[in-house]
């Protein structure tokens, strides 16, 4: 059973943004990227209660901003979705979840060593250069289900 409802056009837009934001972090990056997109389609909490669907996260607004920088740059946009991302993409959607993004709702490259909390939220773990962060205990329940 797949973890969220999605279709073929929500499979290439989140191939796109995993590429945009991961692509020099190889398969493995990628996909700790497709997981907090997925996460958050299932966090009904905090920032996230608005969101159900791959498009509302990917294009969802925070602080007068889209939350990803590959939306904000717009490099999103200059790359179709390749086969690889695609089948990186349909496994995230299905079923794949792995430390330090399995309960992350948030990354991001801090361009220096992670930082213990991110606006006050845990850090889970590095890969490579991003950072990942998970909700405080009992804040978000909705991201720990289906585990």
């Amino acid at each position: 059973m797949a973890r969220i409802k999605y279709n073929n056009s929500d499979i290439d837009l989140m191939a796109r943004m995993m590429r945009a934001e991961a692509e020099g972090e190889g398969k493995q990056g990628m996909l700790y990227v497709g997981n907090v997109i997925v996460n958050r389609v299932k966090a009904d909490c905090l920032d996230f209660k608005a969101v159900r669907t791959v498009p509302q996260v990917i294009y969802q607004v925070q602080g007068g901003n889209y939350s990803f920088e590959a939306v904000q740059k717009g490099n999103v946009f200059y790359n179709r979705a390749r086969s690889v991302e695609r089948r990186l993409a349909k496994k995230n959607l299905d079923h794949w979840r792995e430390h330090p993004a399995k309960f992350a709702l948030w990354y991001f490259n801090p361009y220096a060593p992670c930082p213990p909390t991110w606006y006050d939220q845990p850090f889970s773990g590095q890969f490579k250069n991003h950072c990942y962060y998970e909700p405080i205990a009992n804040t978000c329940d909705s991201v720990y289900i289906g585990s």
